[in-house]
């Protein structure tokens, strides 16, 4: 599902395709795109307000910050660096770069930084594949050095590369067997659309080398292949011998589904079906945000740190919101992003049992974010940023507007109150809710993840996932509910959403790694469970029964702070600096309020779950730890579950007062209905981060109301 895909119509069509993906994508693209319409504020104008996009010169960009991702010169010189350095000097052709990124400064070095002092040494974190081994690999750019070599010796590979799903695809294009198979089920070689799928871990006998699943579609007749699967039949790749190890072909006597209805793409509407004007919020003025050398983003009372990251997706470090009292800018969170993605569907079929994917480790978040689409993913005035990244050749690229910042107004309440006039008050007092929004939408194969960082003024920050795309489905002979044998309808592992078409259950379970730093350097801060029991009124004082109390409990350890969440037992969490106090003597303190949200329900022992054991709790904090941030190891691919948020944190190491990592895992469990098909309308969910005593009182009680004097008077104009 969560796969990256690659319509495959020749063998010719992957070479052009590799070589499209590389180039396709310039060095100048777009920050800010799109122009407001209107401009007058009182009176009707007759010139309209265009903001010109401006551009991003990345062949001669520099860093200015610390956290500032890899310049294309900085890759290209670490690539020149490994090129003449032993083992790889004379391997330059065999060596696969699976990543290539800035390995970021000690933290203390980052929280020393201050705008106008030299940069920390810059240098580059390389994870390569040579001969069959991992290789990690650490070079100073500056010096020109490789200062660490470590070949890693656990379980589990690097990120696939773009190279791996071509060989994958190539080698199952050029069998024979594979394509007799296709030919007897009735289509066409021309019509062929294949996906690439990790095969997750089951035993020993898997760990004979990197493998990959290659499954295909029919794409004649709509775009929309994900709905005509040619079921049962499933391609086992050994990516590295570039050679078929298994072909099964069990599906001989299921129809590939018809295209009927599949295509989503725009139509114009009849005469009879309603549609919705255009709507655009305006901005006369342009954004009240500003982004400073390309990274730092300055906005009302936040100021942060953002940037593309190939595995992550988007990254945000050094959260500060401004104190409403003294103007002094305070720390929230030293880093902030989506460590990984578990997606385990619910078949046990030969076809179906390994697709529990963990996209982030296998595919990567970052590289699957094709372009934003302006005035459709992001409103005007959006200003748009891109990601540098490596192909497997060790040479950069641009992933072009793959983030987006925007100021959003949905018609929300920030405050309000009023007053009956009985008491001879004549109060009418509200405010509207503007918020920033930085954006990113990743299209792993035929799921879309749209994730959102939410900056509101009065210091909450809202992460929010969106899921969308298409499902992936599995073939059936049975074109109706009516048709299955009633013994056969407890065995379905899914809905049907068209003729032929199940839309198999399945769970989608996104882990946050949040380095929380309440206040100065966040090395003094503490995990606290403030839980809600009830207490007996055995008083007798008033006739209530019952009542309810808080009790604080500051997690010790790690197994202290591990939290599955339960609707009656109820609880906050707290992220706290105990050193810094409000006049009040409360703590200073975040915390994490959970919103809808879902468990894994496998079996521990299950081997996809031993893998995603980060998601046996909502919530875990472990001590500050720089090599700890992929919550599924740093090595996914094929991997065992052997170094995983889960095992890190059963060391139980002390976690008071010392500098913590809150991870947070958001999930949803799918039944997939009618309406999902045949692309599923947007599901959203997400969690948030609260000042709890961080401010002295609400911080957006001096945020001034809006008049319809402040507002433009718009027109119909002409197009351009």
């Amino acid at each position: 599902m969560e796969k990256t895909s690659f319509l495959c119509f020749s063998i010719i069509f992957f070479t052009v395709f590799f070589i499209f993906s590389s180039s396709f994508y310039s060095l100048s693209k777009p920050g800010f795109i799109g122009s407001s319409r209107c401009t007058e504020f009182s009176s009707i104008s007759k010139t309209t307000q265009v903001h010109k996009p401006t551009t991003h010169d990345h062949k001669n960009s520099v860093p200015h910050h610390p956290l500032d991702p890899l310049t294309i010169q900085e890759i290209n010189k670490v690539r020149a660096i490994l090129s003449s350095y032993e083992p790889f000097a004379s391997s330059v052709p065999a060596i696969q770069f699976h990543s290539l990124s800035l390995d970021e400064p000690d933290k203390n070095q980052v929280l020393a930084w201050k705008k106008g002092d030299p940069l920390p040494p810059r240098k580059a974190f390389v994870i390569a594949l040579l001969n069959g081994k991992s290789h990690r690999v650490t070079v100073d750019i500056d010096s020109s050095q490789v200062t660490e070599h470590n070949i890693h010796t656990g379980s589990g590979y690097p990120t696939l590369s773009s190279d791996d799903l071509s060989t994958a695809l190539q080698v199952t294009l050029s069998d024979a067997e594979f394509n007799q198979s296709v030919t007897n089920r009735g289509v066409a070689l021309s019509d062929l659309a294949c996906v690439t799928l990790s095969t997750g871990w089951y035993g020993s006998d898997e760990e004979n080398g990197r493998v990959i699943k290659v499954q295909c579609y029919s794409s004649e007749g709509s775009p929309n292949f994900y709905m005509r699967p040619i079921e049962g039949l499933t391609v086992t790749v050994d990516i590295d011998r570039k050679k078929v190890v298994k072909i099964s072909n069990t599906g001989r006597d299921i129809p590939v589904p018809k295209s009927t209805n599949t295509d989503y793409r725009y139509k114009a509407p009849s005469e009879k079906k309603k549609s919705l004007n255009p709507i655009s919020i305006e901005q006369p003025k342009g954004p009240s945000f500003i982004v400073e050398d390309r990274h730092t983003v300055k906005w009302a009372n936040w100021e942060f740190h953002i940037k593309a990251d190939q595995r992550a997706g988007l990254v945000i470090s050094r959260a500060m919101v401004e104190d409403s009292e003294s103007g002094e800018l305070r720390s929230v969170m030293y880093k902030g992003f989506s460590s990984e993605l578990f997606v385990p569907y619910m078949d046990p079929d030969g076809n179906w049992y390994f697709k529990t994917y963990m996209d982030a480790g296998e595919y990567g978040l970052g590289v699957t974010a094709l372009p934003l689409v302006p005035l459709n993913d992001c409103p005007r005035y959006s200003y748009y940023m891109d990601g540098i990244f490596v192909a497997a050749d060790g040479k950069p690229f641009v992933q072009s507007n793959m983030i987006c910042l925007f100021e959003r107004y949905a018609g929300d309440i920030n405050w309000r109150h009023s007053e009956i006039p009985l008491f001879g008050f004549q109060i009418r007092e509200a405010r509207p809710k503007v918020t920033l929004v930085a954006r990113m939408a990743a299209s792993v194969g035929n799921y879309d993840y749209i994730f959102d960082w939410e900056f509101q003024t009065d210091g909450l920050i809202r992460i929010k996932v969106g899921l969308s795309g298409m499902l992936m489905v599995k073939g059936t002979p049975y074109e109706n509910m009516n048709q299955v044998p009633h013994h056969h309808q407890d065995e379905m592992t899914g809905t049907f959403v068209s003729e032929n078409v199940i839309g198999v259950v399945h769970d989608h379970f996104i882990t946050f790694h949040l380095d929380m730093d309440i206040d100065e350097d966040g090395s003094n801060n503490s995990f606290v469970k403030v839980n809600l029991v009830k207490e007996e009124n055995l008083t007798g004082k008033s006739p209530r029964k019952s009542y309810l109390k808080t009790k604080r409990h500051v997690a010790k350890t790690e197994k202290d702070a591990q939290i599955k969440l339960k609707l009656y037992d109820p609880s906050e969490f707290h992220v706290i600096n105990p050193s810094r106090r409000s006049r009040l003597g409360n703590p200073v303190g975040y915390k994490v309020v959970p919103g809808g949200t879902a468990a894994s329900l496998l079996d521990h022992d299950d081997p996809p779950q031993q893998r995603s054991a980060f998601t046996n709790n909502q919530i875990w904090v472990t001590p500050y730890n720089r090599t700890e941030q992929w919550a599924g190891g740093l090595f996914v691919y094929q991997g065992r579950g052997d170094d995983t948020l889960a095992v890190w944190s059963e060391r139980n190491r002390p976690i008071e007062n010392t500098d913590i990592v809150l991870w947070y895992t958001l999930g949803f469990h799918h039944i997939p209905c009618q309406e999902d098909f045949p692309i599923m309308p947007t599901v959203s969910s997400s969690f948030d981060l609260k000042p709890v005593n961080f401010f002295e009182s609400n911080p957006i009680l001096g945020a001034a109301p809006t008049f319809e004097k402040d507002l433009p008077v718009c027109k119909l104009i002409d197009s351009w």
